[in-house]
């Protein structure tokens, strides 16, 4: 039993996201769990700063749990990433004209990525929200259209996945969590689940 186990153990945790990097995330901090996504409508007020954004969305998700789905033992996890460039949030393209226009907007420049989370069991409910600010390189015409052609990131809020070709050839530095930027910032979200 490792470590994550040994302290959580006896609850029912939920990863409420289908995404494969949050997933793996949540296995590699050790914690037992199981993956039960929900749809949910996406739309939040314009006048929300990216951090409310990622936070509003991430209880948005929780919020689709009905309380009878919850006891004292279970405990929800869900979360939003929101990337944002002078202020302005980068969804998920549409489309490869959009992927390249957000690319452009990142390239030789820093952005931010911004992960909130929700904690949520049948009493009680916690939200936070962790923010990393990650330094890109000038990026080519040709390494753009390279990235995108090859890795198809049209799931990724701001088209790209700092675990793919792109964050190891265009990511000059980072500060605060690489895994944040991956979509679940583990290391406060331990903090996080070992006081809820």
């Amino acid at each position: 039993m490792n470590m994550s186990e040994n302290i959580l153990k006896g609850y029912d945790i939920v990863l409420a996201s289908a995404s494969p990097r949050r997933k793996q995330l949540l296995q590699e901090l050790g914690i037992r769990f199981r993956v039960q996504p929900k749809e949910v409508e996406e739309h939040f007020d314009e006048q929300l700063s990216p951090v409310q954004v990622a936070e509003f969305l991430s209880e948005l998700k929780a919020h689709a749990f009905l309380k009878e789905e919850l006891d004292d033992r279970t405990v929800v996890i869900t979360a939003d990433t929101v990337v944002t460039v002078d202020g302005i949030i980068l969804g998920k393209p549409e489309d490869y004209a959009e992927a390249k226009s957000m690319l452009q907007q990142l390239s030789g420049r820093s952005h931010q990525v911004i992960t909130g989370v929700t904690l949520r069991s049948a009493t009680k409910t916690r939200t936070f929200s962790v923010t990393t600010t990650v330094f890109f390189k000038k990026l080519s015409e040709t390494e753009i259209d390279y990235y995108i052609t090859t890795f198809k990131p049209f799931d990724k809020a701001g088209a790209y996945g700092i675990q793919e070709w792109i964050g190891h050839a265009a990511v000059e530095r980072i500060e605060g969590s690489y895994f944040n930027v991956m979509g679940l910032p583990s290391h406060r979200l331990y903090e996080e689940l070992l006081a809820f």
